[in-house]
């Protein structure tokens, strides 16, 4: 079978990427080992992050890295024997994440951020999949009125510089809005402009649903297989070997498997994450997204139940689950919301894939015509996957991008 473009990976970002190629007449198939949205995509707190023009630096204050070095938080984990082979990344991280580079990097950033919602609503529209959207922003629950103090200027400041929208909650407020919340909360920031999804795995499967009615075909198949044939791309799949004139890599964590083969060598890390669902104690009801900011876990009121996400897990990619975080979580979330049973059968773990600079990578290959990428989208790849596929099928298809896409070429990292 001969096509157009092949993608490789059916998370957010790829499928988002083969439905914007679809919308522009391309044939196109979208491969993956596993079915669409099962991997990264499914495991995250379900928001798509108006508000997220700031990407997560790495800390840099000292007494609160000395705090993670106990390594008994939340928001923050770590694998002592995997510390060799994170250093590279993690002293990359780190570099990137101070102050005035930071800084540079949230504006090259925000643009991405700012049109999420808006690439979003046109794919979930097409894809008639408004029911699995809530429209009413999300909270940070604050224990202390430090903390909230400092988060409320740093709202304003966003507020200013970028136009977000938000609301401040007095305890009372904060207790009118969630009065099933215990505990001694001294406020919260509702912020207001991002949307929350009800299922992340039913809005890819929705995407994909629209894909194919497109024309798009997905099949199963093995990415690592990827090799240039002459002037075009080749790859098995349980549907026979599929050519293409040009092949976009959105592997998420699994990108840099098929980029080395080709002899790229990104600086790719992954900050792995847990989450559990929970049904509710009797007639208890959350009613927002809502962070515990000062402990670092989120509670999330889906489809399935009430979905407990943790913070960053720093471990090698494929390392056995080691679910502390959930388990310590749990323990915490306990306190303030009355959880009930767990509803799944063990916790999910998944892997987000990060760069060093908290930017994600988006453009063509250096070396190779008609292989492009689309990976490395951290904690928002579902906020960022209808932007990304959009800004991609431009680009391949010779358009001028609805944003400059220069900040986030493969070529800033000398690959």
């Amino acid at each position: 079978m001969s096509v157009d473009t092949i993608v490789l990976g059916a998370g957010i970002i790829g499928v988002s990427t083969a439905v914007h190629l679809a919308r522009r007449g391309k044939a196109v198939v979208l491969v993956d080992r596993r079915g669409a949205g099962e991997e990264t995509s499914f495991g995250n707190a379900g928001l798509i992050q108006r508000e997220g023009v700031v990407p997560y630096g790495f800390p840099q204050e000292l007494g609160l890295l000395l705090r993670y070095g106990f390594n008994n938080r939340i928001d923050a984990h770590y694998h002592l024997n995997a510390l060799p082979k994170l250093l590279p990344f993690l002293s990359a991280y780190w570099w990137h994440s101070n102050k005035s580079r930071h800084a540079v990097i949230a504006r090259a950033y925000a643009p991405l951020i700012e049109n999420s919602i808006t690439e979003h609503n046109t794919l979930i529209e097409a894809a008639g999949a408004q029911s699995l959207i809530s429209k009413h922003g999300w909270m940070e629950a604050f224990r202390t009125e430090a903390v909230r103090d400092k988060e409320y200027a740093e709202a304003e400041r966003l507020a200013r510089e970028y136009g977000i929208h938000y609301q401040k909650l007095s305890a009372a407020e904060l207790s009118q809005a969630e009065p099933h919340l215990q505990g001694q909360f001294s406020g919260a920031l509702k912020w207001e402009d991002p949307w929350c999804v009800l299922d992340p795995h039913a809005l890819t499967k929705a995407y994909l649903a629209y894909f194919e009615s497109l024309g798009g075909r997905f099949v199963r198949g093995d990415a690592k297989s990827l090799k240039q044939v002459g002037h075009g791309w080749q790859v098995k799949t349980d549907d026979g070997v599929i050519d293409g004139a040009t092949a976009v890599v959105a592997l998420g964590p699994w990108s840099d498997e098929v980029t080395a083969q080709l002899g790229y060598r990104f600086l790719l890390g992954v900050k792995r994450g847990y989450h559990m669902h929970y049904a509710a104690q009797g007639n208890a009801v959350l009613n927002n997204w809502t962070m515990d900011k000062e402990r670092g876990y989120f509670l999330a009121p889906m489809t399935k139940g009430i979905r407990l996400t943790t913070g960053a897990e720093f471990g090698l990619r494929d390392a056995p689950k080691t679910p502390v975080q959930l388990q310590r979580a749990e323990a915490v979330a306990r306190t303030i919301f009355p959880l009930g049973k767990r509803l799944d059968d063990e916790p999910w773990m998944g892997a987000r894939p990060c760069t060093p600079d908290m930017m994600p990578v988006i453009g063509q290959a250096p070396r190779h015509k008609g292989l492009w990428l689309a990976f490395g989208h951290a904690h928002h790849g579902l906020t960022l996957g209808p932007v990304t596929g959009r800004l991609l099928a431009e680009a391949m298809s010779g358009e001028k991008t609805f944003l400059d896409i220069s900040p986030y070429r493969p070529e800033r990292f000398r690959a």
